[in-house]
């Protein structure tokens, strides 16, 4: 065999091979989107809301799906000037909601949640300054009317009784 029909067969079996590598690399599975039906589980939230606690102003929120549907993002700003935000995410690996708050005074919380009959419902805990646990637990329901009731309680027992922190009513903003 000559050297030059060698060097074509060599590049013959080289584009093959390739086209072959090729083949695999673009067959092989989607990635996971955020479309089934859990994801858009929190979905009524969404939107630019003015809040109330008791008929009285209690702030506005701006809440957003991003990243593809695979986020709700909420911009919270309080009637006394505070604000934070929130990342709210459906984890397929656990089927959990998760929620990670921080406000513009340093607080975090990390919150892990299920639906079930129309609320979303996250637990989660932090330490106090005095090393105490408190204990968290917000709810998330869509009303009939198409406003949306977020209701915040905190145990400093363990969760043998709860305290309302916040009782939200979120109707959408005019304009």
């Amino acid at each position: 065999m000559s050297a030059r029909r060698f060097t074509s067969l060599l590049v013959a079996w080289a584009a093959l091979w390739a086209g072959r590598g090729l083949a695999a690399q673009t067959s092989a599975p989607a990635a996971p989107k955020c479309d089934t039906p859990e994801y858009r589980q929190l979905d009524f939230w969404v939107g630019n809301w003015d809040v109330t606690m008791r008929g009285r102003t209690a702030g506005a929120n701006l809440v957003t799906l991003e990243e593809r549907g695979c986020l709700v993002h909420e911009h919270w700003t309080g009637a006394g000037g505070g604000t934070g935000q929130s990342f709210n995410f459906f984890n397929r690996d656990d089927g959990a909601w998760h929620q990670v708050w921080v406000s513009s005074s340093g607080n975090v919380l990390n919150l892990t949640g299920h639906y079930a009959d129309g609320t979303l419902t996250y637990l989660g805990e932090n330490r106090r300054t005095d090393g105490t646990v408190l204990r968290h637990r917000l709810s998330f329901h869509a009303n009939d009317d198409g406003s949306v009731r977020q209701l915040w309680e905190t145990s400093s027992d363990s969760g043998a009784t709860w305290t309302v922190s916040f009782d939200g009513h979120y109707t959408k903003r005019k304009g």
